[in-house]
């Protein structure tokens, strides 16, 4: 049998994926300070990486299969069928600004910097999602039409409207407004980490939990997608995703 490669993520999702690993396979052994884990399946090779990376490699056949979260399949438009909701790492993607802030929403905010002439400043990871989201607003399609947010990062810039500009993130997105932007899209569970950082949750972009992703040629490789299906039968209850696993035939 073909082995199939398995990408899991490392990081907020990491406690509860292995969880999920434990209760499925007999055998989960990884060693202190390295990103491989052993099943007791040898045809299924297991490495960890950011859940950032995954949709993209799993899209790219590096990986048949991947745990990640459905905003990273999103922000990276990774072509991947996304079979399973594990059903657990929920977040929302919001945007937040400081809650001084009379503005209701960030299109009233918009709006306002608009009229006034003023650039405004974004900062988030979600680099594709935020643009998508911020094209997407009235105020912004009547003031700028279809011209692309700048999205400036250390080593490129992208997109032809220098007045809406959205600054890659790489942490710590909550402590950058007002000083040096002045909204975030962040992720979030409870709120709190934004209340403590003076910030008011303004509008909600999508919710977020965890998926097994599948290359889509893996999915049609017949070796491979007898494993894959027992990683899907293990992971899930059964008779809902044979019905799942069938109708992608």
């Amino acid at each position: 049998m073909s082995t199939v490669k398995f990408a899991i993520p490392k990081g907020s999702l990491e406690d509860a994926t292995f969880k999920l690993l434990e209760k499925s396979w007999t055998k989960v052994n990884r060693k202190d300070r390295t990103y491989r884990v052993y099943l007791d399946d040898p045809s299924i090779m297991v490495k960890m990486l950011r859940p950032q990376e995954i949709p993209t490699l799993v899209s790219e056949g590096l990986y048949d299969v991947g745990i990640t979260g459905n905003d990273w399949v999103e922000e990276t438009n990774s072509d991947v069928e996304p079979i399973l909701d594990l059903e657990y790492g929920k977040i929302k993607l919001v945007i937040a600004f400081p809650d001084k802030y009379s503005y209701k929403n960030l299109d009233a905010m918009i709006a306002d910097y608009a009229k006034k002439k003023k650039t405004l400043r974004i900062s988030s990871e979600y680099l594709t999602t935020a643009s998508k989201f911020i094209k997407n607003l009235k105020s912004y399609q009547k003031y700028y039409g279809k011209k692309d947010p700048l999205i400036i990062t250390p080593w490129m810039r992208l997109g032809n409207n220098k007045d809406v500009q959205i600054h890659l993130s790489f942490g710590a997105t909550e402590a950058k407004p007002p000083e040096d932007v002045d909204a975030i899209m962040d992720v979030t569970e409870t709120g709190t980490t934004l209340i403590q950082n003076k910030l008011k949750i303004v509008d909600e972009v999508l919710t977020s939990t965890a998926h097994l992703i599948v290359n889509k040629k893996s999915l049609k490789d017949p070796k491979k997608r007898e494993k894959i299906f027992d990683i899907i039968s293990i992971n899930a209850r059964c008779s809902k995703w044979k019905k799942v696993f069938t109708h992608l035939s």
